[in-house]
């Protein structure tokens, strides 16, 4: 299979001009980023984006890598964007696409969406990989507070404060330089200031309930693998298997001395589910 390097395009879709990634050959995968990052490749070597297995997944299949609503280069034409639209956006995608029921697969953000996408669309895709994107389906999740501190200030807060979220990745090396990308892959793609706008579009749906809990996970008809590592501080082991336990088709995984990223066994495992269940397909 090639592998060339990957092609940036764009498609009029749910009434938006979606950009995306698209490498390799075969059977084609979705592949939808976490929160904070996009498909830009400056974010290479940062474990919890997906650009650096780029590669590794376009040697087994076709990737295809949208940014999301209101990030990277996908703009976004006004209003709140919760996780529907977000899902209706993959599968207004796919269609545009002329994809026929592809694999798909998510990290974080881009996990819970995958979720919701096989909720609300149950025909769209032939299979699910959702890493790490679960815990938006507990109601009881410390997730919310948690999300309402980063982007708010407060885990009490009512309202986004990219001021405070500034200073909040700031207080460390590590999370100022995530941020430090962050503003330039916003301001890049889409003007500058642009990585405040993106922090608001966030809150709507980080600092919310979700609208689903487990129990709708139920209405997944396609195979479904739940991933996740066994330290990671967002979705955690005990709500992986409340996850699992209400697929009809699904599987588990958990990844040994891992948290809240993207290692190589974690495309490892992804892309051994996928190839089982394209082998078994109808």
């Amino acid at each position: 299979m090639s592998t060339t390097a990957h092609q940036s395009h764009s498609v009029h879709a749910n009434g938006i001009e979606i950009h995306y990634l698209d490498q390799g050959e075969g059977a084609p995968l979705v592949l939808l980023h976490g929160g904070v990052v996009s498909t830009n490749p400056i974010w290479s070597r940062v474990p919890i984006a997906y650009a650096s297995h780029m590669e590794a997944l376009a040697e087994h299949f076709r990737v295809i890598a949208p940014d999301t609503r209101g990030c990277g280069l996908t703009a976004h034409a006004g209003g709140p964007v919760n996780f529907d639209l977000l899902a209706d956006d993959v599968a207004s995608l796919i269609g545009a696409l002329g994809l026929e029921r592809p694999l798909i697969a998510g990290f974080s953000e881009g996990g819970i969406t995958a979720a919701v996408l096989g909720i609300r669309h149950p025909t769209a895709v032939r299979a699910i990989v959702n890493h790490a994107g679960f815990d938006a389906f507990d109601p009881d999740a410390p997730t919310i507070p948690m999300m309402r501190q980063i982007l708010g200030g407060s885990p009490d807060a009512t309202e986004p404060d990219p001021d405070a979220a500034a200073r909040g990745f700031e207080a460390s090396d590590q999370m100022r330089a995530m941020f430090e990308l962050m503003k330039r892959d916003q301001d890049d793609g889409q003007g500058e200031g642009h990585w405040r706008e993106y922090l608001r579009l966030s809150w709507d749906r980080t600092t919310q309930p979700l609208g689903y809990t487990y129990t709708d996970l139920a209405k997944i008809t396609v195979p479904t693998l739940i991933l996740t590592g066994d330290r990671d501080n967002f979705c955690t082991v005990e709500q992986a298997v409340a996850a699992y336990r209400q697929l009809t088709d699904g599987e588990l995984a958990i990844l040994p001395g891992h948290g809240h990223y993207i290692p190589p066994a974690a495309i490892q495992t992804t892309v051994e589910f996928c190839a089982r269940r394209l082998a078994t397909r109808s």
